[in-house]
């Protein structure tokens, strides 16, 4: 079961908030009434983290360059005529 935790709370009750995340799943933290972060287990947030491919790692040391989405091609641009100035 979810549940929110005022971060004062998850600060004064950090133990029950870990067993929390360790036996009923993601734990939500809020500041000021804003949802802001999540306790997860490990087990999860390692399953999260292999199933987020490639990494940035990866795609750095990749053999080709990726570069075909980088920029938005682009459209048929009217330029503006370049002035001439008088010697």
């Amino acid at each position: 079961m979810k549940r929110v935790w005022p971060v004062r709370k998850a600060r004064a009750r950090f133990g029950e908030l870990l067993n929390a995340a360790a036996t009923d799943g993601p734990q939500i933290i809020s500041r000021r009434g804003v949802e802001t972060a999540v306790l997860v287990p490990l087990e999860e947030w390692q399953r999260l983290t292999r199933a987020a491919k490639p990494t940035l790692k990866e795609l750095l040391l990749a053999p080709g360059a990726r570069t075909e989405n980088l920029a938005p091609r682009r459209g048929r641009i009217r330029r503006r005529p370049i002035p001439e100035f008088d010697d």
